[in-house]
């Protein structure tokens, strides 16, 4: 997903037993491109000089959005769209801190994804500004949307986070009261008891959350990083968390129930191979067990559904890195950060929210 500095792809597939799993072959199911049956693209907001990654819509409707400290030029780290303008959330100060000012509980530092969630907005700031490194714990901020302040904090301790770490997107599990979040920068899984405030580690450096290739091809033109594990997928039908490598093209699933009870070694056995894929970001299951996923190297938006049928949706310029999706009263919302296409300052640049309604 993100612009993070270039990491070694290790591969490794058993932090136990170091040997690696093998899994069946699998291939790529059939992508269908019909121009007449793509969808109709409406924009929600637009933002100059402000690169979006996050979108998350409440029960409500509420649209909230965030922007990575990547560079100095961020104005705001959290910011709720009402009327098509960025305001930011709670308030100002939340969104006042600058490298200059001392790390504060009660300022974002570098926020990279924000998920609504039952009347709560869940803040995931990685404490890691401008990739250079964590300043502090990594920090999970939950704010209670009927009132717009902050209930629960979050901090993850030393042993499941490195230096490098880029604690990137999270997932709320309300069955089983746990948060499933990805780490881009040091390849694995993180779990966080919400009830008990607990953490844990897994798959550190397996072959299902590192990075396959050092870079991606979009619009002919190489875009070169290695980014591990990234966009994340909870299945609530069958209780099942999905996950990739963003410079990847397989999709892996493993169980909540394993990922909560199991030992890493018995985690790392049950990871399955779920399907080879175009290299995404965004990532959301609907109600129905549709999977979205993006496919940043061709502009598109695909749904694989329960057939593993996988079908291109939206396409085109108006999908330039489909980031993060959400949906909301059958339409699916996904941000347009366009990292590939960033060399230097932005000042000019768009980046949009957008939304396509979800067909039956």
């Amino acid at each position: 997903m993100k612009k993070l500095l270039v990491l070694s792809a290790l591969v490794v597939s058993s932090i136990a037993c170091k040997t690696e799993t093998k899994h069946p072959e699998t291939t790529t199911t059939e992508t269908l491109t019909k121009v007449d049956e793509l969808v109709t693209i409406t924009e929600v907001a637009e933002f100059t000089g402000q690169q979006v990654t996050g979108v998350t819509v409440s029960e409500a409707g509420r649209v909230f959005v965030n922007f990575p400290r990547w560079r100095p030029t961020v104005k705001h780290s959290v910011t709720e769209v009402v009327n098509g303008q960025s305001i930011p959330f709670p308030n100002e100060h939340w969104n006042s801190w600058t490298p200059d000012t001392p790390l504060t509980d009660t300022t974002f530092v570098a926020v990279q994804s924000v998920v609504a969630s039952q009347k709560e907005l869940f803040v995931v700031d990685t404490r890691n500004p401008f990739f250079k490194g964590v300043l502090s714990n990594p920090k999970l901020f939950v704010f209670d949307l009927e009132n717009n302040t902050l209930k629960q904090t979050y901090t993850l301790p030393n042993e499941v986070f490195f230096k490098d770490s880029y604690i990137n997107d999270v997932r709320i599990d309300r069955k089983n009261n746990v948060a499933y979040f990805t780490d881009s920068g040091h390849a694995g899984l993180l779990l966080l008891n919400l009830e008990n405030g607990t953490f844990k580690r897994v798959l550190t450096d397996h072959i299902s959350t590192t990075a396959e290739t050092d870079h991606l091809t979009i619009n002919g033109k190489q875009w070169v990083n290695t980014v591990h594990s990234d966009g994340i997928a909870l299945n609530q039908i069958d209780d099942v968390l999905y996950f990739h490598a963003l410079t990847g093209y397989t999709l892996y699933a493993v169980s909540t129930a394993v990922l909560i009870n199991a030992t890493e070694e018995e985690i790392a056995a049950a990871v399955e191979v779920v399907d080879k894929t175009a290299a995404p970001d965004g990532m959301i299951f609907d109600q129905s067990g549709n999977l979205y996923y993006a496919d940043l190297e061709n502009n598109a938006i695909l749904k694989r559904d329960l057939n593993g049928m996988t079908t291109t949706i939206a396409k085109g310029d108006s999908v330039r890195w489909a980031d993060t999706f959400s949906i909301y009263n059958g339409d699916l919302y996904y941000t347009n950060s366009r990292i590939n296409e960033i060399t230097g300052p932005i000042p000019t640049m768009t980046f949009q929210v957008n939304k396509i309604a979800l067909k039956d």
